[in-house]
């Protein structure tokens, strides 16, 4: 095993950390860090001999937290995967049709189920009412109190 990353590296979460219950004072499974969040390695070591671990320290949030190095990537590579992520809870901003039905309201809640659709990422899989449907980013805004 090579580690990628040093002391002082600038890097880029890939997916969403979240709290597995070693970090006290966040609900177990709670969102630590959104996914294209960047921070600063401050060290490295291994887990279990087969995985190499990061403790990271992101600045916005001034959280340190530990991640595995297939979850990392330099801040320097492009980065276009949109800003919702996986459990997001989102808001429809203009209805959706099927078959010029209309099936989601305005104002509509659904839930993030897929990420990094199309190209750019810019549209996602979301459950609205039990059903999936493919929207663009554009329609969506993100609920803040599900954050």
């Amino acid at each position: 095993m090579k580690h990628l990353f040093a002391y002082g590296d600038e890097v880029r979460v890939t997916r969403a950390i979240r709290n597995d219950g070693t970090m006290q004072g966040f609900e177990r499974g709670e969102v630590l860090i959104r996914r294209g969040s960047t921070g600063f390695v401050r060290e490295w070591g291994t887990f279990l001999m087969d995985q190499i671990i990061y403790q990271v320290h992101f600045l916005d949030c001034d959280l340190v937290v530990g991640c595995r190095q297939q979850e990392l990537l330099p801040a320097s590579h492009p980065w276009h995967a949109g800003m919702l992520q996986f459990g997001d809870n989102v808001t429809s901003l203009q209805p959706l049709a099927v078959n010029n039905e209309v099936v989601v309201a305005t104002g509509d809640v659904g839930r993030i189920e897929g990420t990094d659709q199309g190209e750019d990422g810019n549209s996602y899989t979301v459950t609205f009412n039990g059903r999936w449907f493919q929207v663009p980013a554009t329609a969506l805004r993100l609920l803040e109190s599900a954050q």
